[in-house]
């Protein structure tokens, strides 16, 4: 496999192979037209004692070859063992196809990223398609918290693996500024004007915000307007109120997100629907009313639990059944004012209108049930031709050595994520955030993200790509010319006799290594960016590992001070695994230190 081009990681090779030879065969066995075969599946086995990969070829297509699985697997079977790179193949079960490749395959694998450097792993499956992700868009009603967090960097990360993975990546912020809650704000920052202008207002009223966050709004306003808004009526104060206070807290929920060096491209705001002069949620209500997908109606009492935006009235309901969901939906309330759900459809055909037919919205766990409606939205404004992937965050219980952290100095009811960042950095809440599904509920403690020990995945992880570097460092008493800078460093041991990598411990190393490319494609696919955490912490608890090896065992060091050939050799197995920590680590916003403080 070392001739294949540099975009296709062994995986992609092998599975090129399986494909070739099943079509092969189809033309020989006259199997019917139009077998497809983007079914078949190269991966490794579960049980790494079954060989390096395993393909399920004779299983997906037996049924069209009108071929008993096994029986196609023995002859997929025989086509493989004449496949020069292979050194063994094992028909297993039903028909699973078990491969072992030559160990010259995996040094020809070290060589390629000794070649490609950072842009080993990197994946063309995106093909350039443009992708909208939507994250965060917390309400701007105050500081980001620890909840928000989570959703802001697994938003993110999964950013940096769509780009790496070759996809046109448009990172995109909704700010909801246009429902109760904004006026809510408002009321709250005009209180604080009240008092930056001297007068005394208690204790905060319940259903206000009573965060101190909002001060700094009241300060603004008293300096720009003097007492001038205590003359006004509310109407005509909640306005000016609102919009400062709505641009001052997204000044604070940005620079919130730079301290976890999250940026986005856009920031669309919910009221430029309804406040550019023709009313983009009219105007999307009248479309699908001229598609059959609005009707007037009563809807059915809700089963089980009551549902918060259930009425029981003749109103306009969205067709939403049409596309898949349990029940259609009302978009105009009782008192004339659209659903969030009506400025929400609105909100993503703009999207189709600017383009994105392939959209992920990143919601908190908190809106699990709005999933089923918002797909069916996407399908209704966009003819079925686009597509809403939903991944809900679950909840994340802040912790201190065990302990639960329920309150915050700043905001009075939460932990903010600034305090977080501060306490820890940017880098222990980003690794933390993605050491787990983001589907399952994550326990984050303060005291153990500050550990050094394996027990801390992100100084395990941060620590293993450190070590390369001090590796380097030593053995520049072997090989003196040893550059320093990475891609010259690359450069250099491009040539290194790496045949003389024989130890079993060392192809279990190479071959994690070679799993990086299919790792980066399969995490991007299943929008999962957790997979990248999951693999770096294995790379480098593998690297540690040969590294104490070489302790009781001298002969594996990777220093070795009479030999400068496997010196090399192993030096440039080692640039293999900080090249990989570091693409990594920097797909999921992470910095690879080449030295822990």
């Amino acid at each position: 496999m070392s001739d294949k081009p540099a975009t296709q990681h062994l995986f992609a090779d092998a599975l090129a192979r399986v494909q070739a030879i099943c079509a092969t065969l189809a033309a020989e066995g006259g199997w019917p037209a139009g077998i497809d075969f983007s079914r078949i599946v190269v991966e490794p086995p579960r049980d790494a004692s079954h060989g390096d990969m395993a393909t399920n070829a004779a299983m997906v297509l037996a049924k069209d070859a009108k071929i008993k699985p096994r029986d196609l697997a023995d002859m997929i079977a025989e086509k493989l063992r004449a496949d020069d790179l292979i050194a063994a193949v094992e028909v297993a079960g039903p028909g699973f196809i078990n491969l072992t490749l030559k160990p010259q395959v995996w040094v020809d694998e070290l060589r390629t990223m000794l070649r490609e450097g950072a842009a080993y792993g990197k994946s063309a499956v995106g093909a350039g398609a443009k992708v909208n992700v939507e994250y965060v868009s917390a309400n701007p009603t105050g500081p980001m918290h620890v909840g928000h967090c989570r959703g802001a960097v697994f938003g993110d990360a999964l950013c940096g693996l769509l780009d790496f993975a070759g996809y046109d990546v448009t990172r995109e912020y909704y700010i909801n500024d246009a429902g109760a809650q904004v006026d809510v704000l408002a009321r709250s920052a005009y209180l604080r004007y009240l008092e930056a202008l001297g007068e005394i207002i208690g204790e905060i009223p319940e259903g206000l915000y009573p965060g101190d966050y909002l001060v700094p709004v009241g300060q603004a306003l008293a300096a720009e307007y003097g007492d001038k808004l205590k003359a006004m009526a509310e109407a005509a104060w909640l306005p000016i109120a609102r919009a400062k206070a709505i641009a001052m807290m997204m000044d604070m929920i940005k620079g919130d997100l730079a301290a976890l060096n999250i940026k986005h491209d856009v920031f669309f705001s919910e009221r430029s629907l309804i406040e550019t002069g023709n009313n983009k949620v009219t105007e999307t209500i009248d479309f699908l009313r001229a598609k059959g997908d609005i009707y007037e109606g009563r809807l059915p009492p809700p089963k089980g639990k009551p549902v918060e935006d259930y009425e029981d009235r003749i109103q306009t309901l969205f067709r939403a059944t049409a596309y898949g969901d349990d029940v259609d939906r009302p978009l105009i309330k009782s008192d004339g004012a659209y659903t969030y759900f009506a400025s929400d459809i609105a909100y993503h055909k703009n999207k189709v209108d600017r383009g994105f037919l392939d959209m992920i919205d990143v919601f908190g766990a908190d809106h699990g049930g709005y999933i089923k409606r918002m797909q069916a939205a996407v399908k209704g404004v966009s003819d079925g031709k686009a597509a809403l992937d939903v991944k809900v965050v679950q909840l994340v219980r802040l912790l201190r050595a065990g302990e639960q952290v329920r309150m915050s100095k700043r905001s009075g009811d939460f932990v903010t994520l600034r305090e977080v960042v501060d306490e820890v950095g940017s880098d222990a809440v980003r690794f933390m955030m993605l050491f787990r599904k983001n589907d399952a509920v994550l326990d984050f403690d303060l005291a153990k993200v500050l550990e050094q020990s394996k027990d801390n995945p992100v100084f395990y992880v941060q620590y293993g790509h450190a070590r390369g570097h001090s590796i380097f460092k030593n053995a520049r008493e072997v090989v003196p010319d040893l550059p320093e800078d990475d891609t010259a460093r690359a450069a250099y041991l491009g040539d290194a006799p790496v045949d003389r990598l024989t130890d079993p411990s060392e192809f279990d190393l190479l071959k994690r290594l070679a799993l990086y490319p299919r790792i980066i494609e399969a995490a991007a696919v299943a929008h999962e960016p957790h997979r990248i955490a999951f693999y770096l912490y294995d790379l480098a608890s593998e690297f540690h590992a040969l590294w104490t090896k070489g302790r009781d065992l001298p002969y594996l060091r990777f220093i070795i001070t009479n030999d400068a050939e496997i010196t090399r050799a192993r030096l440039a197995m080692v640039q293999g695994v900080v090249s990989v920590l570091a693409s990594g680590l920097a797909v999921l916003g992470v910095h690879a230190p080449t030295e822990m403080r």
